[in-house]
């Protein structure tokens, strides 16, 4: 009967402690969690329409923008949660000893991360490049979707997205295709049994009557070399806006090729002549 009465007293007294842990920390940790979730969100929204209002002027740059909105999404939220940790009563100091601690752990594993850390912030100083551009690097090429603080995304032109660090990225060769305002379009066309002034002649009609070429830069038509079999190589050098270089390069190929056939311009061919000798 004893023991019955004592087990009835523990959990009573089981009970009453869970029922003071609900009215006092169960509920600061209900209003910690509330108060994080709406202080996450809003940090979001106010980062964002920060970063709208920013871009849409001209004084900052997109690159900048997004990348100093994200880290600063970043910090709110880790001051958020050492609010909190505060308000729940929670000895700090303890804490910081163990964060220090696992900081250094974690620093000499992830030593690569801090490379592209370091190599974001490098490409963030340099600029040689920027959202939007279409670049080479690290045998990817594509446009520039995203620039974060340790890795940079690119979208080839088939649509696939390519991730590539900032620490090999800000060591290595990048090729820049649209930082200038032009670009220069080389084609090569080899010809045989013609008189190449006539052929240079067309060539320069097509570039003419074609309005994405630039009249200045001058375009370039020139005889470049002799190849096999009689035939003549003249090399084109036109120029035009670095957006619509693609547009440009296949409509002069498609209008060299009709000026050609119109004109009876004779484009050789490799041929292989078999003799069969009979004994």
């Amino acid at each position: 009967m004893e023991e019955a009465t004592a087990a009835t007293t523990s959990n009573a007294g089981i009970l009453e402690s869970l029922k003071n842990w609900a009215m006092t920390s169960g509920i600061k940790i209900v209003i910690a969690l509330i108060i994080m979730i709406i202080a996450f969100k809003l940090i979001k929204v106010v980062s964002r329409r920060i970063e709208k209002k920013l871009n849409k002027s001209e004084k900052f740059d997109q690159t900048i923008t997004r990348t100093l909105a994200y880290a600063g999404r970043i910090v709110a939220k880790i001051v958020v949660l050492c609010c909190l940790i505060g308000y729940l009563g929670i000895d700090t100091t303890g804490l910081a000893a163990l964060i220090a601690s696992l900081g250094v752990g974690i620093g000499m594993a992830v030593n690569g991360a801090l490379s592209n850390f370091a190599g974001g912030i490098l490409i963030l100083a340099t600029r040689p490049f920027k959202i939007g551009d279409y670049i080479a690097a690290q045998g990817t090429e594509g446009v520039v979707e995203d620039i974060k603080i340790v890795s940079t995304t690119i979208v080839t032109l088939d649509n696939k997205v390519v991730h590539l660090p900032n620490g090999a990225l800000s060591s290595g060769s990048i090729t820049n295709y649209t930082e200038k305002d032009i670009r220069r379009v080389d084609l090569n066309f080899s010809v045989a049994g013609n008189d190449p002034e006539l052929v240079k002649k067309l060539i320069r009609e097509v570039c003419d009557a074609d309005e994405k070429v630039l009249k200045d830069p001058a375009t370039f038509v020139r005889v470049s070399d002799y190849g096999a079999g009689n035939g003549v190589k003249v090399t084109m050098r036109a120029w035009t806006k670095s957006s619509q270089y693609w547009d440009t390069y296949f409509d002069l190929l498609s209008g060299v090729q009709k000026a050609f056939e119109a004109n009876n311009i004779v484009i050789p061919f490799n041929q292989l002549d078999v003799h069969i000798k009979n004994n």
